[in-house]
């Protein structure tokens, strides 16, 4: 073998290495990774039988007015997100944020099983002017998306 030949091989099995370090790091990533969707993409997904049962989500948009309620248990909160399209009834067991309230954006990451999304993470925004930008995409997909309007 000539120089150059052992040197291209070098190089072809340093990057084959590279390639596979690669595969092996987005592959454990796979399973860690959540997606944000919008409470049309999670009934729609669940109507086709997208979702896997134990699937973890994150949803994300506004908290429908009059939706707030505590169930019998004292410790678990029940509400509505909704992108204007749709909602979805979500279940929290724990203490909501003080930014918390009716009409405000939140992103709940959890499972959604039996028409329910089971949040274990609740994330309300944390100022007027700011909304996550998947929330946002989702309420201007709607045609429902106001950017100047003042709560």
């Amino acid at each position: 073998m000539k120089n150059r030949q052992k040197r291209f091989s070098f190089i072809g099995l340093g990057l084959l290495l590279i390639a596979g370090a690669a595969a092996l790091v987005l592959s454990a990533f796979e399973d860690n990774i959540v997606f944000f969707h919008s409470p049309t993409e999670i009934v729609n997904k669940f109507r086709a039988q997208k979702l896997k049962p134990a699937q973890r989500l994150r949803v994300g948009g506004l908290v429908e007015k009059g939706s707030v309620t505590k169930v019998s248990d004292g410790a678990t909160n029940r509400f509505k997100v909704t992108d204007l399209n749709n909602s979805i009834i979500v279940e929290f067991r724990g203490i909501l944020p003080d930014l918390f309230r009716e009409g405000q954006g939140i992103v709940a990451e959890g499972f959604y099983q039996n028409n329910i999304f089971n949040a274990t993470d609740v994330l309300a925004k944390h100022d007027e002017t700011y909304m996550p930008p998947e929330v946002a995409e989702a309420l201007k997909k709607s045609g429902q998306w106001k950017p100047n309007e003042k709560k």
